[in-house]
């Protein structure tokens, strides 16, 4: 089975680079890194196959010099190709029992879930994590379903896998997740649209560590 570990959802960035070039997009990551995040996840909806592998490709060269994980949203294809070390899924994409089949035991496959059933099957199915939310409105996504921090709980409580919160969170809002047993967080425009993303990650650990809401 894959190596992982619930330690690595403490501080788990899903990537944007809309209006960023190639390379100021690759430097963010890279500063994000050296603040602090302990997981990737790669997410690229309008790029083709091959432009999402190349910089897939050049992004996985990153990770692996912090040894951290690099995720690939949506595309299994493009995970495996690349050799990233897990794939991402979510309502809409292929369901995780056959993706399971399909990138064997050694992958990590997470899960976006907004309810308790949802939790359920996505575990039963062989998700190893889940991404619960979004708990904000989003700037992200046109359309945000809300999912509740008595739902987060509901979830943790119901699986054994780690969960973590997503949606709008930023290091002055974190006060809501107090109490939810949750893994880590998830966060996208407050690192990707910091001006300093290195500091902004920095300063997310140290508002959820104080919070003591993540990393048990």
């Amino acid at each position: 089975m894959k190596n992982f570990d619930r330690k690595m959802m403490k501080l788990y960035l899903v990537t944007d680079s809309t209006g960023l070039s190639e390379e100021v997009f690759l430097e963010k990551v890279r500063d994000a890194l050296e603040g602090g995040v302990t997981l990737i996840q790669l997410r690229e909806k309008n790029k083709t196959t091959r432009e999402y592998m190349e910089l897939a490709t050049r992004v996985h060269d990153i990770t692996k010099e912090f040894g951290v994980p690099l995720i690939i949203d949506d595309r299994i294809d493009v995970a495996m190709a690349i050799g990233a070390e897990g794939v991402h899924l979510g309502q809409s994409d292929m369901p995780i029992d056959i993706a399971r089949k399909i990138v064997g035991d050694d992958m990590i496959i997470g899960a976006t879930t907004k309810t308790v059933p949802q939790a359920l099957e996505a575990y039963k199915n062989g998700a190893d994590y889940l991404g619960v939310g979004a708990i904000y409105p989003t700037t992200t996504k046109v359309k945000t379903v809300l999912t509740s921090v008595d739902t987060l709980k509901d979830i943790c409580a119901a699986v054994p896998i780690p969960a973590n919160a997503i949606g709008g969170l930023n290091k002055d809002n974190l006060e809501i997740l107090k109490g939810a047993p949750i893994a880590g967080i998830c966060v996208v425009s407050a690192i990707m649209k910091a001006e300093n993303s290195g500091k902004a990650a920095r300063e997310l650990l140290a508002a959820s560590t104080a919070l003591d809401i993540a990393g048990r």
